[in-house]
């Protein structure tokens, strides 16, 4: 199978992924792909949970160091809840792939967004879009973080359901992204949904799952 950072055209530089439904497992599965193909750094311009699985670094020698050894790590600020944060010394060009997580969701499959979000860093080349399939066919009000943002951009109460136009109609009003991947797409239903989402929207967009590390083009 092909991976999916090719998929998802990951080249060298920053690559941002912003909406929901997965975006830091996404990151972490991207970060394991590319690190035979160079170094790999992951980070936040939002906020993360330090990863077990890798070095966690503040200082930019200490970077250097994970990275020469590693070959991937993990930086940022540490903040008062535990956190991470954005790190504070430049770190855009501190590695050969850099996956920056510049969203948040609260779990949720669908986002709308506040005017300061997404926080894309200014050098991003590619900001990557993530969808959870398992929100469509449930209401706004539960599978939308910003709810009330996400129906007026739907044009629908927060009680409508979120059908493949009503994400269409979102997500071409916002227009963060350059590709987007739909996670958690398991059943036929969701894969029948995914590509009604794919005739509506005119960008590349990979659907699959994760967990089951099972993933094709819609579009």
């Amino acid at each position: 199978m092909e991976k999916l950072c090719d998929l998802l055209q990951v080249k060298p530089g920053v690559t941002a992924l912003i909406g929901g439904g997965g975006k830091t497992s996404l990151l972490y599965h991207l970060a394991e792909e590319l690190r035979d193909r160079g170094t790999v750094l992951v980070c936040t311009t939002t906020k993360i949970w330090p990863p077990e699985h890798l070095p966690v670094v503040g200082e930019v020698d200490k970077l250097i160091e994970a990275l020469s050894h590693y070959g991937v790590a993990c930086a940022g600020t540490p903040t008062a809840q535990g956190k991470l944060t954005t790190p504070h010394f430049r770190w855009e060009d501190r590695a050969d792939y850099v996956l920056v997580e510049a969203d948040g969701s609260a779990g949720r499959p669908f986002k709308a967004h506040e005017a300061w979000e997404p926080v894309i860093p200014e050098r991003c080349g590619n900001t990557v879009l993530v969808l959870g399939a398992d929100g469509f066919g449930k209401p706004i009000s539960k599978a939308a973080h910003r709810p009330a943002i996400y129906a007026k951009l739907a044009g629908v109460p927060e009680n409508r359901s979120i059908s493949p136009a009503v994400a269409a109609k979102v997500v071409k009003r916002e227009g963060f992204h350059d590709r987007i991947f739909v996670n958690q797409t398991d059943t036929e239903k969701e894969w029948e949904q995914v590509r009604q989402l794919a005739e509506i929207l005119d960008c590349p967009i990979v659907a699959g799952s994760l967990r089951d590390k099972n993933w094709k083009i819609v579009r």
